[in-house]
């Protein structure tokens, strides 16, 4: 299926955002985390083939131009409201992995009716009320102890930098994340009370290896969401959505498929 690139300008022409946009049919809106657009893409190619996909690239994240005054998680969901409104898009289904997940909540949060049903996978955003279930900061540890904490098969999914530019590229991201969402570190402290009033059908999914999130950690969100569903991912790490992308795309499917036309 081919993925067509394109831009938007938003908030009266100041924002710019760029988007991936394939397949057609019901639309999912695909949020990346910290790793940038690519950790998505697969995933968006996958339901493609039966759906529309749209996937936004975070502004400051790979290159992508980001205003001063655009540094917290609201922005993002604010942005991404307009984004449906402006695409026109309805019975969305949203998908967010980790910093994508809480902005996926904070987009449900919000009450749109163009909105069904909300994905988070390995997400962060709540305070789960234990110090073992802390959220582990990524950016604080050397890249081979990275790869370990985030995937099930480092060897086999961990991709370093080929390039200075790549690796330049890697750290301008990490520093988007973290204006983002760093303080408090990758949580808004009220999130886990207001999810007691999420709207919409939730799935919560989490790769079983995870150590940057815990699976303990996603139990907890997940009771945290009335009409919410917990599911775990073997052999999958903070990305299950890359390690078992076959897993990933029939749970969030089947999901899609039950929460149609529930609006």
């Amino acid at each position: 299926m081919a993925i067509a690139h394109h831009t938007v300008e938003l908030f009266a022409d100041t924002l710019q955002l760029a988007f991936a946009d394939a397949g057609a049919g019901r639309s999912f809106l695909l949020l990346h985390g910290g790793a940038g657009p690519a950790s998505m893409y697969g995933l968006a190619e996958s339901l493609s083939t039966k759906a529309r996909t749209i996937t936004p690239t975070h502004p400051g994240f790979n290159g992508a131009p980001r205003p001063e005054r655009f540094g917290r998680i609201d922005d993002l969901v604010l942005a991404y409201l307009l984004l449906i409104e402006r695409l026109d898009l309805k019975d969305v289904v949203l998908v967010g992995n980790s910093v994508g997940g809480w902005i996926a909540a904070e987009m449900a949060l919000r009450l749109s009716p163009r909105l069904a049903g909300a994905v988070l996978i390995n997400s962060v955003g709540i305070d789960a009320g234990k110090p073992e279930l802390s959220i582990v900061d990524p950016t604080a540890v050397a890249p081979v102890e990275r790869a370990a904490l985030a995937f099930h098969d480092p060897q086999k999914f961990a991709v370093s930098p080929s390039t200075p530019e790549a690796a330049a590229a890697m750290l301008d991201n990490h520093k988007a994340l973290c204006i983002y969402a760093g303080e408090p570190f990758m949580h808004e402290p009220t999130l886990r009370a207001r999810l007691a009033k999420m709207p919409i059908p939730t799935l919560v999914i989490w790769g079983e290896s995870d150590r940057i999130v815990s699976p303990d950690y996603g139990r907890v969100l997940a009771s945290s969401i009335p009409q919410s569903r917990y599911a775990t991912v073997a052999a999958a790490g903070h990305f299950p959505q890359i390690e078992q992308l076959a897993d990933v795309e029939r749970l969030i499917s089947a999901f899609a498929e039950r929460c149609a036309g529930c609006r």
